[in-house]
């Protein structure tokens, strides 16, 4: 095929020529030379008979070669976006249901990887930045299993990064540790987490008392 192709350039020959050659690629599980030609099939043949299944494809090679959830996920969200415009472009194709099955794959591999790297930042110690990943999850995975937990760990990690805190910035961030408890019990009022969560929500109730004590002193 490689010597053929640019012999049949220009011809009526070249297109279907091109598109056995990304399946040349992809039967070999050559996937990322498969999504570039399938890729580039869509781009040169925008109108051929065979540029949905070509854009399919593209998706299919890219999700081919989504690594397991603890490796960079840059190639993940690619074929998220491939699979998401196919099922956008092409409504009535009889792949929808596999395209969206493979979304729903790949966002579980992208949610397992968020869990794991909060997680990470709370064992750490960095508080800080672990409170805007906790946020960042919720938001990106607002149905996830992995919530009770993830918001559980909200409620420590702001309890400790009021802790270690100067004093001029404690006790504010001590009530940010009880909002953070006062959020999660609205949300999983019969959490296994529940004991734990209250245990650290009366050490900020207590320290904020102790700030309360000390403003009556100074006036």
């Amino acid at each position: 095929m490689e010597e053929i192709l640019p012999i049949i350039r220009g011809t009526k020959e070249a297109e279907l020529g091109n598109f056995y050659f990304a399946y040349g690629y992809f039967y070999q599980k050559q996937y990322i030379l498969s999504a570039h030609n399938f890729k580039e099939f869509v781009r040169t043949y925008g109108r051929s008979e065979y540029a949905m299944e070509a854009e399919y494809m593209h998706a299919l090679s890219l999700y081919l070669q989504s690594p397991e959830y603890n490796l960079d996920q840059t190639v993940t969200y690619e074929a998220v976006e491939a699979l998401q415009y196919y099922i956008e472009r092409y409504p009535a194709s009889d792949k929808i249901f596999s395209a969206d099955s493979m979304i729903n794959d790949l966002q579980v591999k992208l949610e397992t990887k968020a869990y794991f790297n909060a997680k990470l930042y709370h064992k750490i110690k960095r508080y800080k930045a672990a409170l805007v990943v906790f946020e960042n999850f919720h938001k990106d995975f607002p149905d996830s299993d992995y919530n009770e937990e993830i918001y559980f760990l909200g409620i420590g990690t702001a309890y400790e990064y009021a802790r270690v805190s100067i004093p001029e910035k404690q006790e504010e961030r001590f009530r940010e540790a009880i909002a953070q408890y006062e959020m999660f019990i609205e949300k999983f009022p019969n959490s296994k987490f529940l004991k734990d969560a209250e245990q650290i929500f009366v050490k900020s109730r207590n320290e904020l008392a102790k700030f309360a004590d000390q403003n009556k002193k100074d006036k």
